[in-house]
């Protein structure tokens, strides 16, 4: 909401205004001049009423600031329109015991040309397939590649890794996934906190998240892999990430 003040001082800025539709909030002062000085009011509208085309003023506090309510969950609008998508590795990889280098278990390259869309990171998540019979701890390393990565040598095909839509639609972008490639040392970090795995040997185990929620970002032809540290050799895992392709300016 503000206020703002315009002068009419000429002849036809007048017969403009009194021939005009008169809106709410606006109220005309004479000056001893002769001239006219418009008080405009502006305020925000939105639809809504008892019939069609009705508007009605937006609820703003004191201080101008705008009660919204939300009309549905936080992505289903986006995930609506189709441009979430999920990948997992469906073979196990054994998790690393050092700090991850030069080798990813899965790798998310941006296959897009320059100015395309780039992939939003929604989350990474990986599932202990096979644990041993000490207790482990493990948690989830990912690097971003930036722009000018090389396009991966095997692009494994949706149905090996469980390439899907978030609405279940399938998916028809540019993205090439691979497994076990190499790849430049970029910068590897953790991601989520660590969380324990199961001493039942060659059975499923627990599980981890990391909710990233856009802070990671893959640029047109750049990449983001992930590999799983483990505090002790025989866990293996199957990782994967979830994103959403957007058209954003990155400069």
């Amino acid at each position: 909401m503000a206020n703002e003040e315009v002068m009419i001082n000429t002849p036809e800025g007048i017969r403009a205004y009194l021939a005009g539709i008169k809106l709410p909030g606006l109220r005309v002062i004479r000056g001893s001049n002769g001239g006219m000085k418009m008080a405009v009011k502006l305020e925000g509208a939105q639809r809504g009423g008892g019939a069609a085309g009705d508007e009605k003023a937006i609820a703003v506090s004191a201080k101008g600031e705008q009660f919204v309510a939300a009309g549905a969950a936080p992505y289903a609008e986006i995930a609506r329109q189709g441009g979430g998508y999920s990948v997992m590795a469906t073979v196990a990889v054994a998790g690393l015991v050092v700090r991850p280098g030069t080798v990813a278990a899965i790798t998310l390259w941006n296959g897009e040309g320059t100015g395309g869309k780039s992939y939003v990171i929604d989350r990474l998540f990986t599932h202990n397939l096979v644990s041993t019979s000490a207790k482990s701890l493990f948690s989830i390393w990912a690097c971003v590649h930036p722009t000018g990565m090389a396009k991966p040598t095997a692009d494994i095909p949706a149905s090996a890794v469980n390439l899907v839509g978030n609405s279940g639609k399938k998916y028809n972008g540019m993205a090439v996934v691979d497994v076990g490639a190499t790849v430049v040392d970029n910068g590897w970090y953790p991601w989520a906190t660590s969380t324990e795995g199961t001493t039942v040997t060659t059975l499923p185990g627990g599980h981890l998240t990391a909710e990233v929620a856009g802070r990671l970002i893959v640029p047109p032809q750049g990449a983001l892999s992930l590999h799983v540290v483990s505090s002790i050799v025989g866990y293996t895992f199957c990782t994967g990430a979830s994103w959403y392709e957007a058209q954003l300016d990155l400069e």
